[in-house]
């Protein structure tokens, strides 16, 4: 896989390591993401970390991931330590991670919106370091029942951990200044981004779900919000390495 850099309006896409891209970017006021470590494993009660140390995983042995598995990163155990230095985080999934520091706030995402318990899950929470109350967003989320763009009978499902357009706005919100999302999957974050006027930067190690997010910002650039500039045209390069 060739590393890539896309430009795209305000919004700066690459394709490969988060971990490796990271250290080479400036400067970036907030990070809003979805880590989709952990996903993979098989609970084994060997710790109440959640997604964190304790879990195991149970599966075949193997050099990157199992066949089966539906991204890339699912079947790792999750540091949070690195994202935690930001100015402003937004962190999904959060209460899930071992050893994370006290939230200032926490975001709530009640997807039942007064309908029938869910077996999957009837709430996710968001970590914050943003001095916050407890903030709910209620938005239905049941398997192919959704409201907003992403509803599947509108084909607007294209990850399997994607988080509503409308989620990833009221985070963004909730932010100042440039964002990064180093877990971007199919670009929603940036897709809020884009129709907030923000400037984005996005990592994304699957080629798959990056070609995806390329598509989806510059159709969100395309479409906009009346305060937001045209797009410049997209830009293509290859990093070295």
């Amino acid at each position: 896989m060739k590393n890539r850099i896309e430009h795209i309006g305000d919004a700066t896409l690459y394709l490969g390591d988060c971990l490796e891209i990271l250290p080479t970017l400036g400067k970036v006021d907030a990070v809003v993401t979805d880590p989709p470590y952990g996903i993979g494993f098989k609970w084994t009660g060997a710790a109440r970390g959640g997604r964190g140390p304790g879990l195991k995983w149970k599966g075949p042995p193997h050099n990157h991931q199992p066949a089966w598995s539906d991204i890339v990163g699912d079947d790792l155990t999750f540091d949070p330590s690195l994202w935690l230095s930001f100015p402003q985080v937004i962190l999904w999934g959060g209460n899930n991670y071992a050893g994370m520091p006290a939230a200032r706030g926490w975001l709530v995402w009640d997807k039942r919106r007064d309908t029938t318990p869910d077996h999957h899950g009837d709430a996710e929470l968001a970590w914050t370091n943003i001095d916050s109350v407890i903030r709910i967003h209620r938005q239905l989320w049941r398997g192919i029942v959704r409201e907003g763009a992403e509803n599947v009978a509108n084909g607007g499902k294209h990850h399997p951990t994607q988080k509503p357009e409308a989620l990833m706005r009221w985070c963004v919100e909730m932010t100042s200044g440039a964002v990064i999302d180093p877990f971007m999957g199919s670009g929603t974050t940036g897709v809020a981004c884009a129709k907030l006027g923000r400037k984005f930067i996005g990592i994304e190690i699957e080629e798959r779900y990056f070609n995806i997010a390329c598509k989806r910002i510059e159709e969100a650039y395309r479409q906009g919000d009346l305060f937001v500039e045209p797009p410049k045209k997209a830009e293509q390069m290859e990093l070295v390495g």
